[in-house]
């Protein structure tokens, strides 16, 4: 799950992803393609709406999206067409471009739409992202069980 500063809707997405899923066997990581926040907390509205829904995402922390990260993981989801094309820039092979999609595909197959960035908006923002992220996330959850 990529955003721009990993600690708005990339945490989010990471939480309600786990939340579906069988960590055990199922591995959900989040990144931002800045690295304004690397090691930080998700903001703290991002901590509260989670809580709210019963997913506690405090033990994340940010980190950079890398190419790197290619390597590891089978799908790359992000969060708008800005973070889309940072992350496919770092692709080496049309193999790792195949892995990335924005997250709203999901619902919105073929429609490009972004996860708005909750960060300068009110608290409500970030309760409208979440149900965004949890009804793509439950689509998700579905394929990989």
């Amino acid at each position: 799950m990529v955003c721009l500063g990993n600690i708005c809707r990339s945490p989010l997405a990471e939480g309600i992803l786990k939340s579906k899923v069988d960590t055990a066997k199922v591995l959900v990581e989040s990144a931002g393609t800045g690295g304004w926040h690397v090691g930080q907390l998700p903001d703290i509205r991002s901590i509260e709406v989670a809580r709210k829904f019963g997913i506690d995402i405090t033990d994340q922390r940010g980190r950079k999206f890398s190419a790197y990260d290619f390597e590891s993981y089978d799908h790359i989801f992000v969060m708008d067409n800005a973070n889309y094309r940072d992350v496919i820039e770092l692709a080496n092979s049309d193999s790792e471009k195949q892995k990335v999609q924005l997250l709203l595909d999901e619902i919105f197959p073929g429609e490009n739409v972004d996860v708005p960035d909750p960060y300068y908006g009110g608290n409500h923002g970030f309760e409208k992202v979440f149900q965004m992220i949890e009804e793509a996330c439950e689509k998700i959850a579905s394929r990989l069980s």
